[in-house]
């Protein structure tokens, strides 16, 4: 693979994170090293004093202390200066009220990437939408330096951050329990289990499963979840 081909290669789920060091608004990082032990997310964004940007920084902002009780940290990333990062956090916190979100520090690091670097090694620069900024992208990365979720978005749509803390309490579930989230799922509703692996466990499964399993069909069985 050529190195044009190769800086905008895209790291897949189930990837060890690509390792990097950078300079961010709070200090020099070594990822994924520094963050061994806590999930992580790593997030994109087009460009500093821009609209939708700032509606997000200031509700991850908002919502540290929460990702933080699930063990899980912010990093965010754009194609800026360290001087236009501090600038327009600064701006965020003096001067910005949104959604009832006012005098917000950003704490988590934001690192400056004008060469690019770590934009490409995560792919996070897509040459038919930008050259020169970001796209919107989501790693979740594990406490092990694994990638274990992607999202991508255009820079006309704003993330939903409600939306991102319930995959990565949803993937933490999975791990705990080796269990599967159905669709919509919110932490305490009812998990899927694994699909059984032979007729004969597919059999007991449907006919003799215990009281806190129910199935829709041999393939598809829930396990009640204790509620309160």
């Amino acid at each position: 693979m050529d190195e044009n081909t190769n800086s905008f290669r895209l790291p897949l789920i189930g990837d060890p994170a690509p390792a990097f060091t950078a300079k961010t608004t709070q200090g020099d990082i070594n990822f994924p090293a520094d963050y061994n032990g806590k999930w992580v997310i790593l997030f994109s964004h087009p460009a500093d004093f821009t609209p939708v940007c700032t509606t997000e920084f200031m509700t991850f902002g908002s919502m540290q202390e929460e990702f933080r009780s699930i063990n899980t940290e912010l990093v965010g990333l754009s194609i800026d200066s360290m001087y236009s990062h501090i600038a327009w956090l600064r701006t965020i916190k003096e001067k910005i009220e949104y959604n009832g979100i006012k005098d917000l520090e950003i704490k988590f690091p934001v690192i400056e990437d004008i060469s690019m670097n770590v934009a490409k090694l995560f792919g996070m620069v897509q040459p038919n939408s930008s050259t020169t900024q970001a796209v919107r992208a989501v790693f979740i990365v594990d406490p092990k330096g694994i990638v274990r979720l992607i999202m991508y978005y255009p820079a006309a749509v704003g993330r939903n951050m409600q939306e991102i803390k319930r995959a990565v309490v949803a993937l933490q579930k999975a791990d705990a329990d080796a269990i599967a989230t159905p669709a919509n799922w919110q932490p305490g509703d009812d998990v899927i289990l694994p699909p059984p692996g032979s007729c004969g466990t597919a059999k007991e499964r449907v006919e003799q499963h215990p009281d806190d399993v129910y199935c829709l069909d041999w393939f598809l069985c829930f396990k009640k979840e204790k509620k309160g």
